[in-house]
């Protein structure tokens, strides 16, 4: 993507999809299905360009964060990363057909990958665990390649070696397994450097895959309880965050449902 916002001429002619406008963030309105296959229209295009998973707590971070918000707008793909915004989008109205959680679209480009022959980098995670997780990713998908990996814990004049040693080796994907707003950062800032089709930030998704953490039974994502399954797996952490981002992204739902009705 330019610095000024405008798409790359070689994205410009995937057409944009409609997009719900939920407490103030404009987000894809597409399925599953569907945002795999704008994902792949995009790597076919040559990209660049940068997809970011929208949630509660990205929601409320984009109230105090101008940066973080002029990015996301700038973003190529726009997917809803949690249930909760799911319903936001139905009581306010201008309904989002599901969640597209960011781990779920990560494992459906990594079989989109395996079949078409796209590469796959990826950037993040501690060493030990991005091996582990590589090694795992091997086993599940047998014809994926893997055209290199770097952990995440490099300063940021590093950075330009990272992104030679990535654009070296020309993958189609870029997966990066760094917390938010980092990857958000770090993607926008590097995007002409990496020469990347599409790049992805997938959290803690590499940390899933290595084994370090676990998902939340399927129906306790339906229930839009994914939260509360890490909640228990790292109160401390968690809880305080957990507390305020919640509390506060039901409080601005709130204040538009009163708003609307008022008006």
């Amino acid at each position: 993507m330019s610095s000024t916002g405008e798409l790359p001429l070689s994205v410009r002619h995937v057409p944009a999809p409609d997009r719900a406008r939920i407490l103030g963030v404009d987000i894809d309105r597409l399925d599953m299905d569907q945002t795999v296959a704008r994902c792949a229209d995009i790597i076919e295009a040559g990209g660049p360009a940068q997809h970011v998973a929208v949630n509660v707590a990205k929601i409320v971070a984009l109230r105090d964060d101008p940066h973080l918000r002029a990015i996301v707008e700038r973003c190529d793909v726009v997917s809803v990363d949690g249930q909760p915004v799911v319903w936001a989008s139905r009581l306010l109205g201008d309904r989002l057909p599901e969640r597209v959680a960011g781990i779920d679209l990560m494992f459906r480009l990594l079989e989109l990958a395996q079949e078409r022959g796209y590469r796959v980098y990826v950037l993040g995670a501690k060493q030990e665990v991005l091996e582990t997780a590589v090694a795992r990713l091997a086993d599940r998908y047998p014809r994926l390649t893997v055209a290199g990996f770097h952990h995440g814990y490099f300063a940021d004049e590093d950075s330009a070696e990272v992104c030679e040693a990535v654009r070296a080796v020309e993958p189609h994907i870029l997966l990066v397994a760094m917390s938010s707003p980092r990857k958000e950062y770090w993607l926008a800032e590097h995007a002409a450097d990496l020469g990347v089709p599409f790049s992805m930030g997938v959290g803690g998704s590499v940390d899933v895959v290595a084994g370090l953490t676990r998902r939340a039974p399927g129906f306790m994502q339906r229930l839009g309880l994914e939260w509360f399954y890490r909640f228990v797996q790292e109160p401390l952490r968690l809880g305080p965050r957990y507390l305020r981002t919640n509390a506060r992204f039901a409080a601005l739902l709130a204040r538009q449902l009163f708003g609307r009705r008022k008006g």
